[in-house]
């Protein structure tokens, strides 16, 4: 099996470097790299033979897992997926950087509280940050724990904004999915003035006429053409 794998992942990689208009951009993609690494140990092991320091170099063939991620771009909903990241990525930027700063914070506001306590686990600021870092995601451990009420009262208070910022970024590539799937509607005009009218308008704010919600995209027409018709 580990020769038939290598002879079919060995045929892609060449299949892919002669169809690709730039072979060597291929070559230093990250796939690139991975289908490479992916084929090497065997060849080396040939070549070398099995020399101890080389058998480091197996562990490359680890790598071919990462090949799994090239299926998001046989799926159609993969895709939705991938751009609604790449969209959001910014905004999940922002949202890092404000749990990054909230867990320095309370992690050095908890050492305050607790560092000063004979026998408490919050020995420095870095164990602290750890311990904010592990409540605010709602994992949990319990390796380490305040002892103080103050310092309960804020693990309370850091238990509970965990749970609703957690759900931040989940809302954020939810909304951005919404927006990608959601069909295009065409604009609509009001039928007797032709000025712009929005989606759920009743009334037009321009001419006053009512309007009919299930009406899209109008001709514009003048006043003194629908006197005309009139």
């Amino acid at each position: 099996m580990e020769y038939t794998f290598t002879f079919f992942f060995t045929l892609e990689y060449l299949c892919r470097l002669y169809c690709s208009e730039k072979p060597r951009q291929y070559a230093l993609s990250f796939f690139g790299i991975i289908d490479l690494l992916s084929t090497l140990p065997l060849y080396i092991g040939w070549i070398f033979g099995p020399i101890r320091y080389l058998m480091v170099i197996r562990t490359f063939r680890l790598i071919r897992v990462f090949r799994i991620f090239k299926l998001f771009s046989f799926l159609q909903e993969g895709d939705l997926l991938m751009r609604s990241l790449a969209i959001s990525a910014p905004k999940i930027g922002v949202f890092f950087l404000f749990m990054v700063i909230m867990v320095i914070s309370t992690g050095t506001l908890m050492y305050m509280v607790e560092g000063s306590i004979p026998g408490s686990p919050f020995s420095d600021i870095p164990t602290s940050i750890y311990w904010a870092t592990v409540t605010m995601t709602t994992v949990g451990y319990g390796d380490i724990a305040p002892i103080t009420f103050l310092g309960r009262v804020l693990s309370t208070v850091l238990m509970l904004m965990g749970y609703t910022i957690m759900a931040v970024p989940t809302g954020i590539v939810s909304a951005q999915m919404v927006h990608d799937h959601k069909p295009k509607r065409k604009n609509r005009f009001c039928p007797e003035c032709g000025s712009p009218l929005p989606i759920d308008a009743h009334f037009c704010s321009f001419c006053g006429q009512k309007q009919k919600l299930y009406m899209h995209e109008m001709p514009k027409a003048s006043h003194k053409q629908s006197a005309t018709h009139a």
